[in-house]
C-alpha cells in the first residue's frame, strides 16, 4: 500500500469514526469510487485501533471508570457506580457482537459493502438523526439504565451495515430517548471502546501471522495518523455539542452524500 493510500485511509477513519457520518461507509467508498486497491481487513483494524487509543485518551476518566468497574466486579462488588457503568456498557455491546458474528459467518458483511447500500444507509440515517435531534433534551448520563442501553445497543448493531454510522445511530437512539447532545455523544463514545477492542483482538492474530515487516510498518503508521485525526475530530464535535450546535451540519452532509451516491449508482456512472 502506498504512503498516499495510508494517509488518506487514516484521515478518513480518524475524522469519521466518531462523527455521526459513518467511518465504515467512507472506508468502503474509497476503493469503490477511486479504483484504488482495497485496503484489506488488517488496515481497517489498524486505523480502528488508532481511534480506540484516541477515545481512551479523550475520555480517559470515563474509560478509567470502566476498568475500575471491572475490578469491582472481579472482587464481588457489583453495586458500585463504576461496576454499574461497566455492566451497562457490556450489555449494550452484546447485540452488535451477535449480529456481527452472524454477518461474518453468513458472508453478509461482504454483500452489504457496496455503494448502493452505503448510499441508502447514509440517506436514511441522516433523516433519522434529524428527527431524533428535534426531541427536547430532558435527561443526562445519570438517567442511563438497562432499558436505555439495550435500546441503544440494538441500534448500534445496525451500524454493521456500512453507511449507517455507529456513532450516528447510537446518538440518534439516545437523542430519541431525550438524552442531551453531550450525554448522547459521551454514551456513544464509551460504547465504542469494547467493540473496537474486540475487533482488534480478533484480527491481530492475522497481522502477527503475516510476519511482514513492511506491512507492520504501514499498519503502525495508519494507526498513529488515525489516532491524531480522531482526537481532533472528537475535540471539535464535543465543543460543538457543548455550545449551541445541533446535529444539523452532520444531517445535511449525510443527505448530500447519500443523494450523490444513489445518483451515481442508478445513473450507471459506477458500472
Amino acid at each position: 500500500m502506498t504512503l498516499f493510500d495510508i494517509i488518506i485511509l487514516a484521515l478518513i477513519q480518524g475524522i469519521t469514526e466518531f462523527l455521526p457520518i459513518s467511518s465504515s461507509g467512507h472506508l468502503a467508498l474509497w476503493p469503490l469510487l477511486t479504483g484504488r486497491p482495497d485496503q484489506g481487513v488488517m488496515m481497517d483494524v489498524a486505523v480502528h485501533l488508532g481511534t480506540l487509543v484516541a477515545v481512551c485518551i479523550y475520555f480517559r476518566r470515563e474509560v478509567g471508570r470502566l476498568f475500575v468497574g471491572l475490578g469491582h466486579l472481579a472482587t464481588g462488588r457489583a453495586r458500585t457506580d463504576a461496576a454499574r457503568l461497566t455492566i451497562l456498557i457490556a450489555v449494550a455491546t452484546v447485540p452488535a457482537v451477535l449480529v456481527g458474528l452472524v454477518m461474518k459467518l453468513t458472508g453478509a458483511d461482504i454483500v452489504v459493502r457496496n455503494v448502493e447500500v452505503i448510499g441508502w444507509a447514509t440517506l436514511l440515517g441522516g433523516f433519522l438523526l434529524w428527527f431524533a435531534d428535534r426531541m427536547p433534551e430532558r435527561v443526562g448520563e445519570g438517567a442511563l439504565g438497562l432499558r436505555s442501553v439495550l435500546a441503544i445497543g440494538m441500534a448500534q448493531a445496525l451500524a454493521l451495515v456500512p453507511g449507517t454510522s455507529r456513532s450516528g445511530i447510537t446518538m440518534t437512539a439516545a437523542r430519541a430517548m431525550g438524552f442531551d447532545r453531550v450525554s448522547a455523544a459521551r454514551i456513544s463514545m464509551l460504547m465504542a471502546v469494547p467493540l473496537i477492542f474486540a475487533a482488534g483482538v480478533l484480527e491481530t492474530k492475522e497481522v502477527l501471522e503475516t510476519s511482514d515487516l513492511e506491512l507492520g510498518t504501514d499498519l503502525v503508521l495508519g494507526a498513529i495518523l488515525s489516532c491524531l485525526a480522531a482526537l481532533a475530530a472528537l475535540t471539535l464535535m464535543m465543543r460543538m455539542f457543548a455550545g449551541s450546535w445541533t446535529m444539523l451540519p452532520f444531517v445535511l452532509y449525510r443527505l448530500a452524500l447519500g443523494v450523490v451516491l444513489l445518483g451515481l449508482t442508478y445513473s450507471g456512472a459506477l458500472t
